[in-house]
């Protein structure tokens, strides 16, 4: 398996004026991890025989090296990245975290980037030159065939789009996931963000609906163990109920006011609180 565009444990083979020389397998051979990025080690206080933790990518000159710094993401990984050139002929370069920066092909874009353009793109190896890229043809990489989740299971999320039905999002770096508009309503999304989110449905096809919410019951325990923390810590009395607004639900507990007025609703039932048009309390 190739270490290239990956963090890896690499062992030092032996010490130069230039750096450390590390074992990066039999295909690539040693590499060379700068001197300059030696004292980010310092606690390790590494030496010949040890392993050390590093990046593998390719200099400006192509060649394999390794570096201490942390791209913003790696190969096989979706991220949120800034546009900062492009040149003709060629396509755009992002900013990844490195100093050479990441090249996202004219033939890779779904559709054409600007300069100072924030986009979601995922890092991958070109099967022609073995070089480090990027694309935003999604669509060729989500995995579509018997996604290895199961509905009601917890997912991380990363928002890339948005449709007629709702927002486009990549399931757990490698599935496609849809929030519809109607689960969304009450939450405005960026390109980029991360979230966490739950399989509501997985389709004949393989893509899966998503939900911010946990279904079902467990969303409601979860939640009502939550209300009854902030009203311990509130002194008995938590100031939202039946009349506040979505927006403020949201904001305090994360979820929508349907949502909210279940859990209320299975405490009052429980004899736990008492509710008021703009404030519930511990009975």
């Amino acid at each position: 398996m190739s270490v290239i565009g990956k963090t890896s444990r690499l062992m030092i083979v032996r010490d130069s004026d230039q750096g450390f020389y590390l074992d990066a397998g039999p295909k690539i051979g040693e590499i060379l991890l700068p001197t300059r990025y030696i004292p980010d080690l310092a606690e390790e206080d590494p030496e010949q025989g040890d392993e050390v933790e590093v990046f593998v990518y390719r200099d400006s000159e192509d060649r394999p090296i390794a570096t201490t710094e942390k791209p913003i993401a790696e190969v096989g990984q979706y991220a949120l990245f800034e546009v900062v050139d492009t040149r003709k002929n060629t396509g755009a370069f992002l900013d990844w975290g490195l100093p050479k920066d990441l090249l996202l092909p004219y033939r890779e874009q779904a559709t054409p980037v600007r300069v100072g353009e924030k986009i979601v793109a995922r890092v991958t190896i070109d099967q022609r030159s073995e070089r480090i890229m990027a694309t935003t043809k999604m669509n060729r990489y989500l995995n579509d065939s018997a996604p290895m989740v199961a509905e009601g299971q917890k997912v991380s999320l990363l928002v890339y789009g948005k449709t007629d039905l709702g927002i486009q999002t990549v399931v757990n770096d490698q599935y496609a996931g849809l929030i519809f508009h109607s689960d969304a309503a009450e939450k405005e999304f960026q390109l980029g963000d991360q979230l966490e989110g739950y399989v509501r449905h997985v389709r004949p096809d393989g893509r899966l609906d998503i939900s911010l919410e946990q279904p079902g019951y467990g969303r409601v325990t979860d939640l009502t163990t939550r209300i009854l923390e902030a009203l311990e810590a509130g002194g008995g009395q938590l100031d939202l109920g039946d009349k506040s607004s979505p927006e403020a639900i949201r904001e305090r507990f994360g979820t929508s006011k349907k949502a909210f007025k279940q859990a209320v609703g299975a405490l009052y039932r429980q004899r736990k609180i008492q509710i008021e048009p703009e404030c519930i309390r511990l009975s």
